[in-house]
């Protein structure tokens, strides 16, 4: 007997454990119609799959098409809030559809090379190495607060071009611009002072770098300015894009790997081992068993029929890798982490004409951590019983992540 399915997908039990949620969901009814938000949540691997290689029926133009109302509900105060939310999300890359998507995605591909991130492996290196070095000077240590959340940071701010004295200040933009997956009903509030303060900050910076262009994106991005593919505000608002995207995804797959690592101690066990040559495999399997990415979200395009589900124009849609990264019929023995396993087709960086143009270096960033961290600190431990996470339908984020180095 198919007992009823909670559509409220922000409870604390499904954002603690959404795998046991949508692996339910999956199993009986994989193409499900959540009468709640008024959405169809996917959760199969080749369901997903199958979505993102037909990109047509399937629009990214959310916020442009979509007219409802934002879900979980906001503050009724805030619905002018919203108005200039969907406004400014409709305007980067990852929210238009091809001819456009494909025109703006060639500009910053330019600069997103898997050879030209690769490049950065020896900053990434030297700054875990930084980074570790201080935080064996400290009482108590944070892995997030110490590692996850300054490495990336770091590296992106690298990539823009941003002076080391205001990096602060864009990690304090990118945590009120993380509000756009979360379920607080105050939300909007965040999100807009997050948007308006990164227009602020690099206005200055594009209007220099149109005429004096350097060797970071955000010069990349006035190229398409020039050359007529970008408007000034989407040169803005894909640099706040590139901003949350490139670190805060990278964040989620240090953290969430490394508490993956320490409740799988086999798992670490085997990593000491040989570091070096299972570091690309234990971080391919990190980013399946855990993904830093819950879910992405579509619109339809047009009536489409999936497994005898009749899905409507303009339906919106939400398909969740956290599940179709333990799909059964594509993972043997899905939730069981291991890291030996090879190929590792998970979707952890989307699939299709919109793969994450970040991958190459989030991947770098991950290797170099697990690494180093197996190398450099073969006992190392958790200090909290519970793990706390942020409540995101879009990001599989913890709050923070105490442990012991334990270096002999």
């Amino acid at each position: 007997m198919v007992t009823t399915i909670n559509d409220d997908m922000f409870t604390a039990d499904v954002i603690q454990d959404p795998y046991r949620y949508y692996g339910r969901i999956r199993d009986e009814d994989p193409v499900h119609w959540n009468e709640l938000y008024e959405l169809w949540v996917i959760t199969r691997h080749d369901d997903l799959v199958w979505l993102t290689r037909n990109h047509e029926q399937f629009s990214s133009a959310v916020f442009r098409d979509d007219p409802r109302p934002a879900y979980p509900a906001i503050d009724e105060s805030d619905t002018e809030l919203y108005d200039f939310v969907r406004n400014y999300q409709s305007k980067m890359f990852i929210q238009h559809d091809r001819p456009e998507h494909l025109e703006m995605r060639k500009v910053l591909h330019s600069y997103f090379t898997p050879k030209s991130m690769e490049e950065w492996r020896p900053l990434v290196k030297s700054a875990i190495d930084e980074l570790l070095d201080a935080a064996e000077n400290k009482a108590e240590v944070d892995l997030m607060r110490d590692l996850a959340v300054p490495l990336p940071v770091l590296v992106i701010a690298q990539m823009m071009g941003v002076p080391e004295s205001e990096r602060p200040h864009i990690r304090m933009l990118a945590e009120k611009l993380l509000n756009i997956g979360r379920g607080e009903p105050d939300r909007m509030q965040l999100l807009t002072e997050g948007m308006r303060g990164m227009d602020e900050y690099v206005t200055p910076m594009i209007e220099e770098r149109i005429v004096n262009p350097k060797d970071d994106f955000i010069s990349v991005l006035a190229s398409g300015e020039k050359s007529g593919v970008f408007t000034r505000e989407q040169v803005l608002v894909n640099t706040a894009l590139l901003l949350l995207a490139g670190h805060e995804t990278t964040i989620n797959l240090i953290c969430n790997g490394t508490l993956s690592f320490m409740k799988n101690r086999d798992q670490f066990d085997l990593l000491k081992t040989d570091p070096e040559g299972l570091m690309v495999r234990a971080t391919e399997e990190a980013l399946r068993y855990d993904s830093p990415v819950k879910s992405i979200t579509r619109i339809a395009a047009e009536d489409v029929e999936m497994r005898g589900q009749k899905i409507k124009v303009k339906d919106r849609m939400r398909w969740f890798i956290s599940s179709a990264n333990r799909d059964p019929n594509k993972f043997e023995n899905p939730n069981t982490m291991d890291i030996t396993r090879w190929p590792n087709p998970h979707v952890a960086f989307g699939s299709g004409v919109h793969h994450c143009l970040g991958a190459t270096i989030a991947r770098v960033e991950g290797q170099e951590v697990f690494r180093e961290l197996s190398e450099r600190y073969p006992n190392l431990e958790l200090k909290a019983q519970e793990t706390e996470y942020q409540p995101s339908i879009t990001f599989r984020s913890i709050k923070n992540l105490p442990v012991s180095l334990n270096k002999n």
